[in-house]
């Protein structure tokens, strides 16, 4: 008998303490709002909509539950405007590290743009340091507190900007100091991946890792460019190949040449379920592409995108997947270990992690239905006695 076969739902604390694994999860969308308003202080940053923190979280959070993807991105001009300094920097990506660690998550790989953290003086690489400084610092804090992460960088290229092939070169100078992998992020309408080949084509002779936002509010054709164009080891959301599935009204399912592509090539993909729910992607959790992804086993991985603007966790995340869909903790085993297979980090890196961290600590939850059953058992015994 195993966990499946008594098919319970695990608890919101079985969520929390279960291994995780992070694709996608923006630095400056995950700050904590304290945090933001001591910064914005620090810095001079005048034209935060809110000083006390309870009332900014919740700012952040209506203001980025509109259903426009234009609009949630507004929402970054302030946590970018006080992300300005070394120091902010370092801070910043410590508590990041702190705070995912607290949730359970044993590895993450935390994006974000250097190109957006100039205005203070600051080069390209005083960015890159600043953050990986903090990173480290993050992870020595969470080891004192018990717990324990590994956090990479990727470094991001805003793709209405024409900078990508500067920031690649960056990755690249750094891909053994802390920075594991490129992306593009930002509006997809109107600016496809293909206008920063360059940059692609330029990690490929360099045997880099990068993924691609694409297929978040624009559908196929951004998919496509960025796998059969640009060369995108994973996709970030790709929630959209759902419109190239289609589904009949007998329940059979026939997939398109792109979607079947990206299921038999195990092309990863980064679903942030609440963030895509905010940008319109998907109406509910229950209605989340998500679930069809999973039963036809397509590489999908589970991601928080902002943690902020959608006052979101990956234990969040999680939870309402589990309520939507009675997934059970094998189910959350399946994506975190789907999660590890994509990360950037080496094989046997991502050997060690799945066989070491994540499947003794499902197992040791798995058991945990046993222990309590029996103490169940055995009460029964003693008050029938």
């Amino acid at each position: 008998m195993t966990s499946q076969t008594i098919a319970n739902a695990p608890t919101s604390d079985q969520i929390r303490r279960a291994p995780k694994v992070l694709l996608h999860d923006h630095l400056d969308g995950g700050l904590r709002p304290g945090t933001v308003v001591d910064l914005a202080r620090e810095t001079g940053y005048a034209d935060l909509p809110h000083t006390d923190p309870d009332k900014l979280a919740l700012w952040f959070h209506q203001a980025a539950d509109s259903g426009s993807l234009e609009r949630y991105l507004e929402t970054f001009s302030h946590t970018v405007g006080v992300m300005q300094t070394r120091d902010a920097l370092v801070r910043v990506a410590a508590e990041c590290a702190e705070d995912l660690a607290e949730d359970g998550v044993v590895y993450a790989e935390v994006r974000y743009a250097p190109e957006q953290h100039l205005e203070g003086g600051l080069t390209l690489e005083e960015v890159v340091e600043a953050v990986n400084e903090g990173f480290r610092e993050g992870e020595r804090r969470a080891r004192e507190n018990g717990h324990r992460i590994r956090v990479g960088a990727l470094l991001t290229a805003m793709r209405h900007a024409a900078r990508a092939l500067e920031i690649a070169e960056l990755a690249n100078g750094y891909r053994d100091l802390g920075v594991v992998g490129f992306d593009i992020a930002g509006a997809e309408a109107g600016h496809p991946p293909t206008r920063h080949l360059d940059a692609f084509e330029y990690l490929k002779r360099e045997n880099n890792h990068f993924t691609i936002h694409a297929g978040e509010a624009f559908g196929v054709p951004s998919i496509w460019q960025a796998l059969q164009w640009c060369g995108a080891d994973r996709l970030g959301h790709g929630v959209r190949i759902i419109d190239d599935i289609q589904v009949r009204d007998d329940g059979t399912v026939e997939l398109g040449r792109l979607a079947a592509y990206v299921r038999d090539k195990r092309i990863p993909l980064e679903l942030c379920p609440s963030s895509n729910l905010q940008t319109g992607a998907a109406a509910s959790y229950a209605e989340h592409p998500i679930g069809l992804l999973r039963r036809l086993h397509f590489r999908a991985t589970v991601n928080t995108d902002n943690r902020l603007m959608s006052h979101t966790s990956m234990s969040r995340e999680f939870e309402h997947l589990v309520e939507a869909f009675g997934y059970t903790l094998d189910d959350m085993q399946w994506f975190t270990v789907n999660a590890m297979k994509s990360a950037f980090i080496p094989f046997d890196e991502r050997l060690a992690m799945i066989n070491d961290v994540i499947k003794p600590g499902y197992a040791e939850l798995k058991s945990e239905w046993l222990f309590r059953q029996t103490a169940s058992t055995s009460g029964s015994s003693l008050t029938e006695g």
